[in-house]
This record gives structure tokens, sequence and C-alpha cells, in this order.
């Protein structure tokens, strides 16, 4: 895949008070590379309980590359692409939500617990454009696979 037409991937993730974090952990490292560094962020819940939220932002292309590589996991691949009008925002913004607990497994599947979001190049920054661009970058990720 020659040319990336994303500025950057975050993918962000929350470790509940009734989870391990070293498994949560690895569920988002499932879809980075290995020497990204994970931002770690203590919050509160409703009731006083600990959250912890993980978070990374990919910027070189080549680590936007592991994780698009990644996606091409996903066995419901098409569907992606066929939601892409309303997956991409105003702001040229692509959303996912992966499986958290999939991902632990080392497993890619589109779910809860885990936010995918990419910011898409475009020119003009419309996001007609950016549907584009993401469908373009995605269906070439496919007849890679």
């Amino acid at each position: 895949m020659p040319q990336i037409p994303l500025h950057y991937v975050d993918l962000r993730t929350f470790c509940y008070a009734t989870e391990d974090e070293k498994r949560v952990e690895e569920a988002l490292r499932t879809f980075l590379p290995e020497e990204l560094e994970i931002e770690r962020v203590e919050s509160e819940g409703h009731y006083g309980d600990r959250i912890l939220v993980l978070s990374a932002r990919v910027e070189n292309a080549d680590d936007v590359r592991h994780v698009l590589a990644r996606l091409a996991d996903l066995e419901s691949f098409d569907q992606l692409i066929d939601e892409l009008d309303e997956r991409v925002t105003e702001n040229t913004e692509l959303f996912l939500r992966l499986d958290k607990q999939a991902a632990f497994g080392g497993d890619v599947c589109l779910g809860d617990g885990i936010t995918f979001r990419g910011k898409v190049e475009a020119y003009p920054a419309k996001k007609e454009q950016a549907v584009e661009n993401a469908e373009d970058v995605l269906e070439r990720l496919r007849d890679e696979s």
C-alpha cells in the first residue's frame, strides 16, 4: 500500500475496576505496533470506582499501515466498506468500534470496547471526499489480503 490517506489513528479503551489491566492492554495491543507507547489516564466512575483510560495515537505511516493491516482481518470487512458514509463524519474522521473481548484473543471484530478514530486526508476537507479516500484505502487493503 504505497500511500496512506490517514493523518493519524487514535485507539482508546477503558479498563474498569472489574477488569485486569494487563488483559485490557493486551487487547489494545492487538492493533498496535510493538514499540508504540500506550498512554494511561486514571478517572473515576459515577460511583467512585476507578476507570483507567488506555489510548494510543499512531501517526507514522508505517505504523498506520500496521493498524490498517489488522483491520483487514475483519470478517465483516465488506460491511465496513458499505457503511463508510455513516462512519465518516463531516470533520473527515472515520469511526469504528472494535470488540475488546475478541481483541484479547487476537481476533478483529466490530463490537464494543475499543474505539478507532482515524483522521482521513481529504482535499477539499469534505465528507464526500473523505468517504471516497477511505473507501479507496480499504478496498486496496482488502485486495492485498
